[in-house]
């Protein structure tokens, strides 16, 4: 068993499988609804409307649809899109154990307590039929995947076959207009008419109540698990059905069983706390796979992929029996693969598939790897089968072709791994955690202690990589010694670059790019499982192409990683051909299949160029190719070459962010023209004045109406009669505060003896008047005190004038800058040197 996902919650007591998107709804014992992403192992949405256990649930296999029973005598119709409730169907009068959609009608077919079968129209709304017969609890009932047939289970002791083929010709008439006219008017049927859905079969054999049934998704067969702790196999034809054979080995009830689709195997599990695999030919238990404490409840198998879900006391657990990586290897442009117990060859560069030879071991399990040895033209092939562990040693056709002759019988041995070190020699990891040294006879020549290691890895002529719990490390077989280790928790797969000089080293969910010498160069964490990876050679510097459950993605040595494509299944990548153009990746589907998908290599190329400083070629792809996404800008921007990123951004609010980080206050003018806001006109003004454009920075402030700035702004360029003129519109605007201010920075003393007078502020007024020497209007205003029976007050001799600032230019140019050699980029992009011109010409039409 592998399990591939598990999920802590209460009691679990139904399943079901979506049929195209990685999901699993999960039906728990306190009421609530769980649909979970198995693939990204979170927690999608939460339903909890029922009112008590929830026992069956079931997704539609087209509509965003999914159906729910539970012990409040309720079935619920839900829409997991607009995640609601859409209505509830009412007519049991007892606990629903069971609500399966039809997968062709608009039917619902629900098992209760209250001993009956109802089929709904979840269209209309309404029950169509009730099947009657069971003097018991109806633990289960199911539609057949192709015929018009039901299957129900009872603890009356009986699995009885039902055949509906009445129902569904008075429901859906022949014709492809049949359907529809039924959708139109869903009560043509015959409600409650038991002509409608009669008994073809009732199967008798267990001693005590029936838990379950489920058919064959293509054979007539039909397999029930019952409390007498037997799963059963039954066989039927039109006329009749018969016990075929039971399996017998668990020791509590048998909660569940079922067919595996693809083979030949039957899964139950039970309140032993076991789930068992058998032979469905021979009968047998091949598999027994335990919990400490928890009680199984049910099974469900994916409609279309290799995988199970059990639900117990505490949770569910996702699994599969055996894994789907196909066996492979690469020399040159040649990918030797495993597929149907046959060795096979396929020429990368002429698409050629051929034959090599059979392969012996392994029964019905797929091989677990597979190491080539093109010099000598041998082929080891390793298995893992429960606790066994073997190797095979096969000597292939010299030609690469099949021969008529029979395969000769293949050296086998023992090993949990086995890999080649040299043209004649190849290490095996023996039980014991021991590593052997055999030749092509499969006799030992030397022996290393390796007491941690878990698995030993391919890592050129004479060395090893050995995986331990923790890290991965280099081992010299000649010297017997480790000499590098890097440090990568649960490590997989290890998967060298053309020259040998990087490896990925791959775990659950981490990438790791190191050199030769185990020296880690990045690390990439991801969400999704890592499946497999293949070095792209053809860039300046290597770039591991990986794929994950549901992307390719790239990774260059620097840490920059990506998103190259999305993926409707895993694929297994072996190889990366690029071309001017493009490029391709082949890859192996979980079948063995070879297939070539094509992938835009754009984004990693643009990003080594820049990195590698080709800038011609990033000027290419910047005039040249889609490159687009927020991702490319940040990155550009992380980089320092937010220039570059100018040319692919259109939006002006970031344009203008960009352009003012690279110093562009010509494009930034534009992007602020374009967005007239306060903030974008604030943002330009800082920028353009800490390089002393004050032009445009005059523009900025007149703009957004900031007087106090720009009359600061005219002090420091010496625009005096522009400052006497921000003076006039704070009079203007009655702001008494600016025009004292702007009278203090022209130095305008009658200005400010006016504006102390007309504010009251008399005493102030004789004073400034008194100081500078103002004598007529001074004794005005002397006399104004006298009357107010004021104090008068004294002039100071020491007092010096207040004189406004000398400016440090009068000039109108902007303030010079340093001579700066421009870019390459702003060169190639034929950037503007004479947008300052135009900017003068708009401010002076605005301060006009």
């Amino acid at each position: 068993m592998l399990t591939k996902f598990e999920t802590k919650s209460a009691r679990v007591k139904g399943i079901s499988f979506h049929a195209k998107r990685p999901w699993v709804l999960a039906s728990l014992h306190n009421g609530v609804i769980q649909l979970w992403d198995y693939r990204m192992c979170t927690l999608l949405e939460k339903f909890d409307e029922h009112d008590g256990p929830v026992r069956g649930i079931c997704f539609h296999i087209q509509q965003p649809l999914f159906v729910s029973g539970g012990d409040d005598y309720k079935i619920k119709v839900w829409n997991y899109k607009q995640r609601r409730c859409l209505f509830t169907l009412l007519g049991h009068l007892d606990y629903i154990r069971a609500t399966f959609f039809h997968h062709e009608y608009p039917w619902i077919l629900s098992a209760s307590d209250d001993q009956t079968i109802r089929i709904w129209n979840w269209q209309s709304r309404q029950c169509i039929s009730v099947l009657t017969g069971h003097n018991h609890y109806v633990m289960c009932a199911q539609f057949h995947p192709t015929e018009d047939l039901i299957v129900s289970a009872s603890l009356d002791q009986s699995v009885r076959v039902w055949d509906f083929s009445g129902l569904r010709k008075k429901s859906v008439a022949p014709g492809p207009s049949g359907l529809a006219e039924h959708l139109r008017n869903p009560q043509a049927t015959d409600l409650f008419g038991q002509a409608d859905a009669v008994v073809k079969h009732v199967l008798e054999g267990h001693d005590r109540g029936v838990n379950w049934a489920s058919f064959h998704p293509t054979l007539p067969l039909i397999v029930s698990g019952a409390d007498d702790r037997q799963v059963k196999l039954w066989r039927m034809n039109d006329a009749k059905a018969w016990e075929v054979d039971t399996c017998r080995g668990h020791y509590n009830n048998v909660s569940c069983a079922l067919f595996h689709a693809r083979h030949e195997l039957i899964l139950s599990n039970s309140e032993d706390r076991s789930i068992r695999v058998w032979d469905m030919t021979k009968r047998t238990c091949l598999h027994t796979f335990r919990r400490e404490n928890d009680r199984y409840w049910v099974l469900a198998a994916h409609p279309t992929l290799n995988l199970f879900a059990a639900g117990h006391d505490v949770g569910m657990i996702l699994f599969k029996l055996q894994r789907e990586r196909p066996a492979y290897a690469l020399h040159n442009n040649m990918l030797f693969y495993i597929k149907d117990r046959q060795l096979r060859k396929l020429d990368m560069s002429t698409n050629r598939d051929a034959p090599v030879m059979q392969i012996k071991g392994g029964g019905r399990h797929q091989p677990y790897s597979m190491s080539l040895n093109h010099a000598e033209w041998c082929v080891l092939v390793t298995w893992r089968i429960g606790d066994s562990n073997t190797y095979e040693l096969y000597s292939a056709p010299r030609d690469g072709i099949e021969s008529s002759a029979t395969t000769p019988e293949p050296l086998r041995g023992h090993a949990a791994s086995a890999v080649w070190v040299a043209r004649n020699r190849f290490a095996a990891l023996e039980k014991n955690n021991q590593l052997v040294i055999k030749n092509l006879k499969n006799e030992v020549s030397k022996k290393i202690a390796t007491p941690t290691c878990e698995e030993i890895m391919y890592a050129g002529t004479g060395m090893l990589l050995l995986r331990e719990p923790e890290c991965v490390q280099l081992l010299d077989v000649q010297q017997k010694r480790t000499i590098a280790s890097v440090k990568v928790s649960k490590c997989r797969y290890a998967i060298w670059n053309s020259d040998m000089t990087l490896v990925a080293l791959l775990a659950k969910h981490t990438v790791t790019i190191c050199t030769k010498k185990l020296e880690q160069l990045c690390s990439i964490t991801e969400g999704a499982r890592v499946k497999s990876g293949a070095f792209d050679d053809s860039t300046p510097q290597p770039v591991f192409i990986y794929t994950t459950a549901n992307h390719i993605k790239y990774c260059c040595k620097d840490g920059d990683y990506g998103i190259i494509r999305t993926l409707d299944v895993p694929v297994y990548a072996v190889k990366v051909i690029a071309s001017e153009t493009g490029a391709k990746v082949v890859c192996l589907d979980r079948e063995a299949r070879p297939k070539v998908l094509n992938i835009d290599p754009t984004e990693y190329r643009f990003k080594l160029a820049l990195v590698t400083r080709q800038y011609d070629q990033v000027l290419h792809m910047v005039r040249t190719a889609k490159l687009v996404g927020q991702s490319i800008i940040a990155y550009l921007q992380e980089k320092g070459y937010p220039e570059v990123a100018l040319h692919f951004v259109k939006d002006a609010r970031t344009r203008l962010s960009l352009a003012l980080q690279c110093g562009n206050i010509e494009v930034a003018l534009e992007a602020a023209k374009s967005l007239d806001e306060p903030d974008a006109w604030d943002k330009l003004a800082q920028a353009a004045l800490s390089t002393g454009n004050h032009q445009i920075v005059e523009m900025c402030y007149q703009r957004t109406k900031n007087f106090e700035k720009l009359s600061f702004l005219y002090l420091i360029t010496g625009n005096l009669e522009k400052l006497g003129k921000m003076m006039k519109i704070a009079e203007i605007r009655k702001d008494v505060s600016s025009q004292f201010q702007g009278a203090m920075l022209l130095g305008d003393v009658c200005e400010r003896i006016r504006l102390l007078k007309n504010a009251g502020q008399l005493s102030l007024a004789y004073l400034t008047a008194i100081n500078h020497n103002q004598l007529d209007e001074a004794e005005p205003l002397k006399a104004a005190l006298e009357a107010a029976n004021l104090p008068i007050p004294k002039s100071n001799p020491d007092g010096c004038f207040l004189r406004p600032p000398l400016p440090l230019l009068r000039a109108q140019p902007n303030w010079p800058l340093l001579a700066v050699s421009k870019s390459f980029f702003e060169v190639a992009g034929g950037a503007r040197t004479a947008a300052d011109a135009s900017a003068v010409g708009a401010v002076a039409d605005v301060a006009g």
